[in-house]
């Protein structure tokens, strides 16, 4: 199955009002002014969209109204994080009747799985549906680990194109590429280690601080593929402080708090999560704060 996924796919964020109820037309401008800044792709539904805190009916809701907003500018991948094949199928039906472009596929939540059993899993929800599958390796937050052996007992489910890898030893992306060649797309998944992902092989990066500062991630990605280090360095040095929260377990409440403080949405998280308070809180927005006084100078975005 061929894909033209590459560039930077932003996992966005569900905006909620005061009641936590799901606000779709907010959450449509947040993605609509993303792709205004360059994205080449989103990520709906992702950790950072809060998939597992909301009920299916809110997640029908929000992938509709996102692939609405997009209406084919870019495309729209959708998490799909859930117990079991049964209900991941499930939702991966729901999403392609919907429009979706894709999968985001993470291994079952709660029961860590043997290498057989995610093997398993990952099988079952690829053959519900025709769309292709992103698998979603992130070993610290799921504690399952997709193996080289996973990936090549893999190689045969067409539908599974590609490798999203989150875990924090950039040596992932070579372990993969020598076991399994080009058969998988790679995307680097932690913002961290985002840039040595670009250089070990990766098409694309799976964000999530860029949907406080778009324009600055667009361009890292951008220099790197024409050849400009030295721009591409300068961006990810300065922007690396930030990037550092996307391996922190409160990610999505700093990657919220820092779109509030950037103008761009806003801070409130569904339960089990609570916004960031007292230090913390002020750390991150200070950071916040910093980076904005002294982002790097970029030419205009191209507007998709």
């Amino acid at each position: 199955m061929s894909i033209d996924w590459k560039g930077v796919f932003p996992a966005v964020t569900t905006q909620v009002r005061e009641d936590l109820s799901i606000d779709v037309a907010d959450t449509q401008r947040v993605v609509d002014d993303l792709i205004r800044d360059g994205v080449t792709g989103v990520i709906a539904l992702g950790t950072v969209g809060e998939n597992n805190s909301l009920e299916f009916d809110e997640k029908v809701e929000v992938l509709t109204g996102i692939v609405e907003a997009v209406a084919g500018r870019v495309p729209v991948i959708t998490g799909v994080s859930e117990y079991d094949v049964r209900r991941a199928s499930r939702w991966a039906q729901q999403a392609e009747k919907i429009g979706a472009d894709g999968l985001m596929l993470l291994p079952p939540m709660v029961y860590v799985p043997q290498p057989h059993e995610l093997v398993a899993h990952f099988k079952g929800v690829a053959d519900s549906t025709g769309l292709p599958i992103m698998l979603y390796n992130n070993p610290p937050a799921y504690r399952t680990q997709i193996t080289a052996e996973v990936l090549e007992a893999l190689v045969d489910v067409k539908n599974i194109v590609a490798v999203k890898e989150s875990a924090p030893d950039s040596r992932r992306f070579t372990d993969v590429k020598n076991a399994c060649g080009d058969r998988f797309v790679l995307f680097a998944g932690l913002d961290d280690v985002a840039l040595e992902g670009l250089y070990l092989g990766a098409q694309g990066w799976v964000s999530g601080l860029t949907n406080a500062f778009p324009r600055e991630s667009v361009e890292l990605v951008n220099a790197f593929q024409r050849g400009d280090h030295a721009k591409a360095l300068e961006i990810y040095r300065w922007f690396m402080p930030l990037l550092h929260l996307d391996a922190e377990h409160d990610l999505v409440q700093s990657i919220k708090l820092a779109e509030q403080v950037m103008g761009r949405g806003s801070e409130r998280v569904l339960p089990p999560r609570q916004p960031l308070v007292g230090a913390r809180r002020a750390e991150v927005i200070a950071m916040v704060e910093k980076a904005a006084a002294t982002r790097p100078v970029l030419a205009d975005p191209v507007v998709a």
